[in-house]
């Protein structure tokens, strides 16, 4: 599993780079604040819901939770059930608003 920082996923977003962005929190997590991810939770995740990314098994996929242990835990799932290219956002929504407040990316 490989990851990025907040700061090079906001140069990406910033350059109009498409992002297959994951958020593995609940939704009212997601509701609060969110990066405009999909919303798949870690426990929809591990239960094999994974319809909604099944088309993306060969892509970059970024996975993000609230610090980056929930998406760590997804990004190690879906590498085991074949998930190629998959990211883990260090330190998740927390770093993302330490640093950038409430902006959502390409804001």
């Amino acid at each position: 599993m490989h990851t990025i920082t907040v700061e090079k996923l906001k140069a990406r977003f910033d350059s109009g780079e498409t992002i297959q962005l994951v958020d593995c929190r609940e939704p009212h997590e997601y509701e609060e604040f969110n990066l405009g991810g999909l919303l798949l939770p870690l426990g929809k995740i591990q239960g094999m819901e994974i319809d909604p990314i099944e088309a993306w098994k060969e892509e970059e996929v970024i996975l993000h939770c609230r610090s980056g242990q929930r998406s760590m835990m997804a990004a190690l799932f879906l590498e085991a059930i074949g998930f190629k290219n998959v990211v883990n956002l260090a330190g998740g929504v927390l770093a993302w608003r330490e640093l950038y407040g409430d902006t959502r990316p390409g804001s």
